[in-house]
């Protein structure tokens, strides 16, 4: 029977960081202004005309992500069996200062041997990790999604002073560690004993991540349409 043990956890607390903003939003317009006869495309060829088009406005938003790195690990044992085969005609084999009676394999035509069986435990090692990024919404995404950028020194306080600029998590606390655990912590079958077992969050960052959404209008027709742009790599986002 497989011993029961709780898993040791070690998680580390959730540290908030947010990226400065790397490109002036004049250069961001300008990127905007060269897409904006697109947004208003009818039927896939129909474009309206430039002077059609006008700037409404240009705001910066902040975007949560959570990064967050694990490993499982567990070291166990596990019952076994070996089947050894032994010449057709011994009546007895000693092993280790223990008697084993050969018997004929069962379900088998094969003839010229029998068969003894050690019962015994095999010691085996089970590692697995995994880092990854969550949207607000607490879904996967894309390791590339996040760019990389240097951090504003009072993170807290900065996100105090955003207010309603800033978006919110839709996940509950701590809703990344279930996400990762349910990722990584699946145990081997079999066990009989554990010798040590942990599931370890070494990493783990709530980060907030400048976006620039950029309006124009349609003056024939009075629509509104949004262009947004990446505020760290000034990548237009889809």
């Amino acid at each position: 029977m497989s011993e029961s043990k709780s898993v040791n956890e070690q998680i580390v607390d959730l540290k908030t960081i947010v990226y400065k903003t790397l490109v002036d939003p004049a250069v961001v317009k300008v990127a905007g202004e060269k897409l904006k006869d697109k947004l208003f495309v009818r039927f896939r060829f129909l474009k309206p005309k430039p002077n059609e088009i006008e700037f409404v406005s240009i705001d910066k938003y902040y975007k949560p992500y959570i990064i967050i790195s694990g490993e499982y690990t567990i070291d166990y044992y596990r019952k076994c069996v070996y089947s050894i085969n032994v010449d057709e005609k011994a009546q007895e084999v000693i092993l280790l200062k223990h008697k084993f009676k050969p018997e004929k394999p069962k379900g088998t035509s094969t003839k010229g041997y029998k068969v003894i069986k050690l019962e015994g435990e095999e010691r085996l090692l089970y590692d697995d990790k995994a880092s990854i990024i969550i949207n607000k919404l607490g879904r996967e995404v894309p390791l590339k999604q996040l760019p990389a950028a240097p951090s504003e020194e009072n993170p807290k306080q900065i996100l105090t002073e955003l207010g309603e600029k800033v978006e919110k998590l839709e996940i509950a606390m701590d809703g990344d560690v279930e996400i990762i655990r349910s990722k990584l912590l699946k145990r081997p079958e079999n066990i009989d004993r554990v010798v040590h077992e942990l599931f370890e969050v070494d990493e783990r960052a709530l980060i907030y991540t400048p976006i620039y959404r950029v309006l124009f209008r349609n003056v024939r027709t009075g629509d509104v349409k949004a262009i947004e742009f990446d505020g760290v790599t000034s990548k237009r986002l889809q």
